[in-house]
């Protein structure tokens, strides 16, 4: 349904080269992170407001550690990306 149904929206990234946005439908959360640079690049993501919730790729099923207070810091692969679904502690 995010995809789908749900609202865009761009979310900042301290690398110009990483595009982040998320995708939300009701409880529904899905973040995107793209790498458009051939070369691995790191990027820090204000998630604050979703603090306390865990990451879980999208592909794998493989959790992340929760967002907290600081910005969350991925590395994506050259040309890679992270489809996450934002997942809170009772879900």
């Amino acid at each position: 349904p995010a995809f789908g149904l749900g609202s865009y929206t761009e979310l900042p990234s301290s690398n110009p080269a990483v595009l982040a946005f998320l995708r939300e439908y009701e409880d529904d959360l899905v973040l995107c992170v793209h790498n458009f640079s051939r070369f691995a690049q790191p990027t820090e993501l204000d998630l604050s407001r979703f603090h306390g919730r865990h990451p879980v790729e999208l592909f794998g099923g493989v959790r992340f550690p929760a967002v907290g207070d600081l910005p969350y810091l991925l590395t994506l692969g050259g040309h890679g990306f992270y489809w996450f679904r934002l997942r809170s502690e009772t879900a």
